[in-house]
């Protein structure tokens, strides 16, 4: 009698719970995966802030946008694979791949962006530069490579002919050459026209993004273009993992973002007032004089590998390590 009563309860509760568990395990495998799509702080962010007001809608996942501050933490989000998408410059990118991290660059979504800058009367061109001291933000980066690599094709040595000064970050030179404490310097947008903004007759050396192309021996076929010779400076990477088991979530991700550049690129206002609301560090004025003088754009990373190479073999000639000893192969482009 008694084996009856258990018999009789353990059918009741297998009744009662079973149901349960299944109804709550289907809960737990339809529900929306969490994703989030790592921008950076700057005008890196500037591109995707359209995201930031609007996430991509992709079944199956509940989408945010996050600004990180600095590139060196979005590595390590990647690294540690907390991050599945994401922006990075390309050495870094490079760089971890390179320690056997499967992730992929999917588009470039900014060029070159950098303005040599002089108030001194004596600079007219490149080969004026000689004796003199021109600041750069960031030692062993893209904008001290490309600097040196034009400076070696206009017949000057770096760091013989041309000094370069490393102690003042990108809003400390602007202000510097506002100031008139420094009189030559290379900067990028939109910290460009943050200094023009403020000193009017500041002028324009060269063209950097010209002269990289004739440095490199590439045929300049228009700004922004994947075979311009127009080195990238940011793009956008994804996990390899993620992007292999999700195709369709990240192709929607790349449509979102190829069509946020094309709504900065024509809504520069718009754009500013968005950047400084999410709190990218920048202020909407300067966002939207610079987006016109930006060079923010979307290339697939299959179409934009020579510009991502010649940038590497400059790299591998002045800091190898930095990219980790070679060129990414085959698999770092994502198809």
């Amino acid at each position: 009698m008694k084996k009856i009563i258990k018999n009789i309860i353990l059918i009741l509760l297998l009744t009662i719970i079973l149901p349960v568990f299944i109804y709550a395990r289907g809960a737990d495998e339809n529900s929306p995966r969490n994703l989030t799509i790592y921008g950076l702080k700057g005008p890196s962010g500037v591109g995707i802030i359209r995201l930031f007001e609007n996430p991509p809608q992709i079944a199956g996942f509940k989408i945010k946008v996050e600004a990180l501050a600095q590139s060196a933490l979005m590595a390590a989000s990647f690294i540690s694979g907390e991050a599945k998408v994401g922006i990075l410059p390309p050495d870094s990118a490079a760089k971890i791949a390179s320690s056997g991290k499967d992730i992929r660059v999917a588009a470039i979504i900014g060029g070159g962006m950098l303005n040599l800058l002089t108030s001194d009367p004596a600079v007219g061109n490149i080969n004026d530069l000689r004796g003199k001291t021109v600041e750069v933000a960031g030692q062993g980066v893209t904008p001290d490579f490309v600097f040196r690599r034009i400076l070696r094709h206009n017949g000057l040595a770096p760091d013989t002919d041309v000094k370069f000064g490393y102690s003042l970050a990108y809003p400390e030179i602007a202000q510097s050459l506002i100031a008139g404490r420094v009189s030559n310097a290379l900067l990028p947008e939109p910290f460009a026209t943050m200094a023009r903004l403020g000193k009017p007759d500041l002028r324009s050396v060269a063209d950097v993004q010209a002269e990289w192309a004739k440095a490199i021996g590439f045929q300049t076929a228009g700004s922004g273009t994947a075979g311009s010779g127009n080195f990238p400076m940011t793009t956008l990477v994804v996990d390899g993992v993620f992007a292999t088991e999700n195709p369709e979530a990240v192709n929607a991700i790349l449509a979102a973002v190829k069509n946020s550049i094309e709504w900065v690129k024509g809504n520069p206002a718009e754009a500013g007032v968005l950047v400084e609301k999410h709190e990218l560090g920048l202020r909407a004025p300067v966002v939207t004089a610079a987006i016109p003088r930006s060079n923010y754009m979307f290339v697939p990373a299959a179409e934009g590998r020579p510009s991502l190479e010649a940038l590497f073999k400059v790299f591998l000639e002045n800091a190898p390590a930095s990219i980790g000893g070679a060129l990414p192969g085959d698999r770092f482009y994502l198809r």
